[in-house]
């Protein structure tokens, strides 16, 4: 047996989007500024639907999920050389965006369920000193957000959300990126919007949000900003925000705005195809699902499972098997970074750490993406072929 869909494969753009993408090319007004008297511009209207579908008050579209970090960052005032808390688990951009203030990341533990360890991090923002938490919730992982978000109030932590692999999703009922103050999103391709690359801000701040657009490059046309804050917000900060540009365009919020409506739907699919999987591999002896929290919506984009009894050698020739077979896995205690998936040990721009129990859980961790073009019996697929490569001497 041979799997034979393709892992990177999207579903199309819808053709609402499409219409509206070439509305805008016909037109040629592509810059979200370069609008007519009286005409809101494609930019301007994802952010008030944007602002819309999570709750917050302001919400700023931008060119990607990683400067919508970095914005983040340049928004709290996050100085050269100050310690800010992440997740040791996490994709390159988290570290990427604290690193590239020349701050400095503090990485904290996870657990076995893939979330961060919360004794860990109360411990580290006690002898850090550190005053951001940048949490990423990677694959779609959240933590007990109401206990997070207990420890870092008492520790005087303010809390950013990478949300690019929970948009559409909640946690105790809250929609993801609603618990700390600011969270960020990515549409790249391979999140749960696609405009190729692109990303929002949210927060409830208005003085953030003043700050986040200046750094976005508003050119004092902030009044043309679908969900931004009164324009008397942004006098005090106006010609002390440096304008470091990463603006989003019109055709990328044409191509976004059909897909959010969509979400819902497409969350729902993604369950689908998750607990498809979870079917699949549950009394396999080899493999370990990772524990889910009943009060979580994940959007289960991507497909998680750990082996923690394998060796590092046999797991690369287990990966190496699955793919002759058709099912591309990554591994995250792979040596090198590959492709999309790499660690703390990749990373050598944010320094070194000693992180034992985030290692050894990493050690075994297999991952996988679920693109909406698979369906429940491409599932059932995988996982036969998972299984049966699992049960290789």
């Amino acid at each position: 047996m041979r799997f034979n869909g393709n892992f990177t494969q999207q579903e199309p753009i819808p053709e609402d989007g499409i219409a509206a993408a070439t509305a805008v090319m016909q037109h040629g007004r592509l810059h979200r500024y370069n609008t007519r008297d009286g005409e809101a511009g494609e930019t301007a209207q994802l952010e008030a639907e944007f602002a819309a579908f999570t709750g917050a008050r302001h919400a700023l579209a931008v060119t990607s999920g990683g400067y919508a970090l970095g914005t983040a960052l340049r928004a709290l005032e996050v100085k050269p050389g100050e310690p800010v808390l992440t997740n040791a688990f996490t994709l390159a951009p988290v570290p990427g965006a604290i690193a590239a203030l020349g701050a400095r990341p503090v990485f904290v533990e996870i657990t076995e369920a893939l979330v961060i360890d919360l004794d860990d991090l109360a411990a580290k923002a006690a002898t850090s000193g550190a005053r951001v938490l940048m949490l990423s919730h990677m694959r779609g992982h959240q933590p007990d957000m109401a206990a997070l978000m207990q420890v870092a109030e008492a520790a005087g932590l303010t809390v950013v959300e990478d949300c690019a692999h929970t948009m559409g999703g909640s946690s105790g009922g809250v929609v993801s990126g609603r618990h700390g103050t600011i969270a960020c999103y990515s549409t790249q391709t391979y999140k749960h919007l696609n405009s190729g690359e692109g990303g929002f801000l949210i927060t409830d701040d208005p003085d953030i949000a003043a700050r986040a657009t200046l750094l976005s490059g508003s050119y004092m046309l902030y009044a043309r900003h679908g969900a931004g804050p009164d324009t008397a917000v942004f006098e005090p900060h106006r010609d002390h925000t440096p304008n470091v540009s990463g603006r989003m365009d019109n055709l990328r919020a044409a191509i976004l705005r059909p897909q959010l409506r969509l979400l819902p739907e497409r969350v729902a699919r993604w369950a689908a195809l998750h607990d498809a999987m979870e079917d699949g591999l549950r009394h396999a002896n080899s493999i370990h699902l990772i524990q889910r929290d009943p009060g979580l919506v994940r959007v289960g984009s991507s497909f998680q499972f750990a082996m923690p009894e394998r060796r590092a050698e046999w797991i690369a020739d287990f990966v190496s098997r699955c793919a002759a077979r058709g099912v591309e896995l990554k591994w995250f205690g792979a040596p090198r970074a590959a492709g999309f998936t790499s660690t703390h040990h990749h990373w050598a721009y944010a320094g070194s750490a000693s992180l034992p129990r985030t290692d050894r859980v990493l050690a075994g961790l297999i991952d996988m993406r679920l693109p909406l073009t698979f369906s429940t019996g491409d599932c059932e697929i995988i996982s036969t072929i998972i299984l049966e490569e699992a049960a290789s001497a």
